[in-house]
């Protein structure tokens, strides 16, 4: 009888370390991913920063131009206001999609800004003029870049969260599904390209 209550007492001890080093073990890799995921999100925001304060640097120089037309710039700077503003919570899908339709408004507004600017071949030929274009470049490829990342940490982040058993550790401790990065409405249509040939 003692033996039996011994062994039976071994087998719930036996359980309750294997139950807490696996709750340990997924509620560290949930922690992780989690991280991760905030981490590769702030990558994102880092190289949008880039961005804006390019933009803003060339606004600058245009804004220097006296006979710039100012309702194009204007519309620049009030987008980049809106795209500034905007604070994201990662766990929280609309503002995802704020943050994102704002970006997109203000590349946009700036794409129309830089149309304008092809009527203005003084303006053009300024260094900083030229510096921007080469860098804006090179700085839409790393925002492409991290938001490809950020949405590979949030497909693995996704797949603890969602797969069993950690969805039972995931629900405990409120862990949630994250949002992926969506591609820019309309994007899906192919660009209509012209040639402006006299």
């Amino acid at each position: 009888m003692k033996g039996t209550r011994n062994l039976t007492l071994l087998i719930v001890l036996g359980l309750v370390l294997i139950l807490g080093v696996w709750g340990c073990n997924g509620y560290n890799g949930l922690m992780k991913g989690d991280q991760n995921v905030k981490k590769f999100w702030s990558n994102v925001e880092t190289n949008y920063q880039r961005r804006t304060d390019l933009y803003s640097s060339i606004v600058k120089a245009i804004e220097g131009s006296a006979n710039f037309e100012k309702s194009t710039l204007r519309e620049v700077l009030d987008a980049r206001a809106k795209a500034t503003s905007i604070n994201v919570d990662i766990n929280d899908p609309a503002s995802l999609e704020k943050y994102q339709q704002a970006q997109g408004d203000l590349r946009s507004s700036f794409g129309r800004l830089l149309a304008v600017v092809e009527n203005y071949p003084d303006l053009k030929t300024t260094k900083a003029f030229q510096d921007f274009q080469t860098q804006i470049e090179g700085t839409e490829n790393r925002i492409n870049v991290a938001r490809q990342d950020y949405n590979k940490s949030v497909e693995t982040y996704n797949l603890k969260v969602k797969g069993f058993p950690n969805n039972l550790l995931a629900g405990i401790f409120g862990f949630k599904e994250k949002a992926y990065y969506k591609a820019d409405p309309g994007s899906e249509k192919n660009p209509e390209i012209k040639f402006d040939i006299k």
